[in-house]
């Protein structure tokens, strides 16, 4: 069965950034793979806007080789690809000056009328300066949005800061703050499980559920990114925004609608319920590491501070944290999460572990009682798991076995499994904030998060080093193992 796809109405997207790496490799191809699905209305126009002095034919030669790169194989069509690269223009603008403005408003006045969306994909320092602008230069009508990528600030004062700047030209309810984890269809199929079953929702909580495990692994180190992520880390660049957000969609409340308010606010009460961790118990609930040269993939790799080239850095490129929610639901269930650069591998998963049964009536012959888990697979090969224990087929009494109800999209579905950012870039021209995080959100996050950046400054908690391809520091299996449970690492 095929899902039905609703076109939306006619739009103009500005991609500022537009000749940059994320226009490059994620927001074209997911453009591109919209229209192919029939998403888009005449006349849809896409802008890009940069700082490089590029024609429209240019932009448009840039356009056809990203597609030609980032596709996989079979998704490059050569008339949709003629097609789609005739929507596309281009202007030279810079986010300081007014230099390139009056050219872009008059491309964009050619149709008022039309949903516009102004996409910033450049340096969190300049949105404030292009929200500015395009307040200035009256480029804002009723029907436009502003999109913007994380990171949102890198406490909560430059936080408070950024939403004070952008919220000065647009309203809340124009400004979509994106994080592409929401976007992934298993984090929306977390909502269908909870919500659309009778199954799990009577045990979702303290009295059925031991503890939840939420791990976004990378097998890649800085990528080029040196720059930004010594500055930043893991808990700022990973834990801040995409697992705090999976955490809130696992432990929210049942909202009274999918409506986006009353979703949003249901995240914000688990945000405002975490336990908080500072300089008290900072050292006692997180784990910082950063990997040493080691071996991952097809081969050896340098250590963070050899790919940085400065020597000395105490950037965490790993974290785990025991986390808690305060409220009646999740009283004594721990929330054990981890995230880190040069991994074993690539893996992002919610791990649900149900409490053991309260008696056991079969004998030790039969074998060991395995709790049961749910799996929610995030990445790769999308999918969900539930183990059970039944009986292992054949004569000779009572044998127990753990075995997983395997649900893969792919194979399920026998669909494309689209990118998160084509869902989200569509949500953006319909106005559904449902998977955009609320300004209230952001700063909730950051009020959490802010504490332990600053309990590892005054206790001095130093990086703890790991091995590249391995599972991260052996602290970090310590901080779940003296609670006498374990990390699920099943690649």
């Amino acid at each position: 069965m095929s899902s039905q796809i609703i076109p939306v109405e006619p739009f103009d997207y500005v991609v500022f950034g537009g000749s940059g790496d994320l226009a490059e490799r994620k927001l074209l191809p997911a453009l591109y793979h919209r229209q192919i699905e029939g998403q888009f209305s005449e006349p849809t126009r896409i802008i890009g806007a940069s700082r490089s002095p590029l024609s429209h034919e240019e932009y448009r030669k840039f356009a056809k080789d990203a597609l030609t790169e980032h596709l996989k194989k079979g998704e490059y069509d050569e008339a949709e690809v003629e097609k789609f690269c005739a929507r596309l223009y281009y202007v030279s603008v810079d986010a300081r000056t007014d230099t390139g403005w009056d050219q872009l408003k008059k491309l964009l006045d050619e149709s008022r009328d039309r949903v516009r969306a102004f996409y910033l994909a450049v340096a969190p320092g300049i949105f404030g300066d292009i929200s500015q602008k395009i307040h200035d230069h009256k480029l804002i009508t009723r029907s436009t949005r502003i999109v913007v990528e994380k990171p949102i600030g890198r406490d909560l004062a430059s936080a408070l800061q950024l939403n004070d700047t952008i919220g000065r030209a647009f309203k809340e309810e124009q400004i979509f703050r994106i994080d592409h984890y929401l976007g992934k269809e298993t984090v929306q199929n977390l909502m269908a499980l909870r919500f659309a079953n009778a199954l799990y929702e009577p045990l979702w909580n303290a009295n059925y559920i031991d503890h939840v495990q939420i791990t976004v692994a990378e097998s890649v180190g800085l990528e080029g990114r040196a720059g930004y992520y010594d500055t930043a880390g893991a808990l700022r660049d990973m834990v801040q925004n995409h697992i705090l957000q999976l955490l809130c969609l696992t432990a929210m409340e049942v909202p009274s609608s999918m409506d986006s308010e009353a979703v949003r606010d249901e995240k914000l009460k688990v945000l405002r319920a975490l336990k908080p961790l500072d300089a008290s118990n900072v050292e006692q609930a997180t784990v910082r590491g950063q990997y040493r040269a080691g071996a991952s993939g097809s081969g050896p790799v340098k250590g963070y501070l050899e790919e940085l080239e400065g020597g000395v850095s105490n950037t965490e490129t790993f974290v785990a944290i025991k986390a808690e929610i305060n409220n009646w639901r999740w009283a004594g269930v721990p929330f054990y999460i981890r995230t880190g650069k040069r991994l074993t591998g690539r893996m992002s998963e919610i791990v649900i572990t149900f409490k053991p049964i309260p008696h056991a009536i079969f004998d030790q012959a039969a074998g060991r009682i395995v709790a049961n888990q749910l799996i929610i697979r995030l990445q790769p090969d999308e999918g969900v798991k539930q183990s059970l224990m039944i009986k292992d087929p054949g004569p000779g009494g009572m044998r127990l076995r753990n075995v997983s109800l395997d649900m893969s999209f792919a194979q399920a579905f026998n669909v494309r499994n689209p990118d998160a950012y084509e869902r989200l870039l569509m949500d953006v021209i319909r106005s559904n904030q449902t998977l955009f995080m609320r300004r209230d959100e952001v700063e909730a996050a950051w009020k959490w998060v802010d504490p332990i950046l600053k309990g590892w400054e005054t206790t001095g908690q130093q990086v703890q080093g790991y091995t590249a391809g391995t599972w991260g520091p052996s602290q970090a299996i310590a901080l779940i193992e003296r609670d006498g449970r374990t990390w699920h690492d099943d690649i």
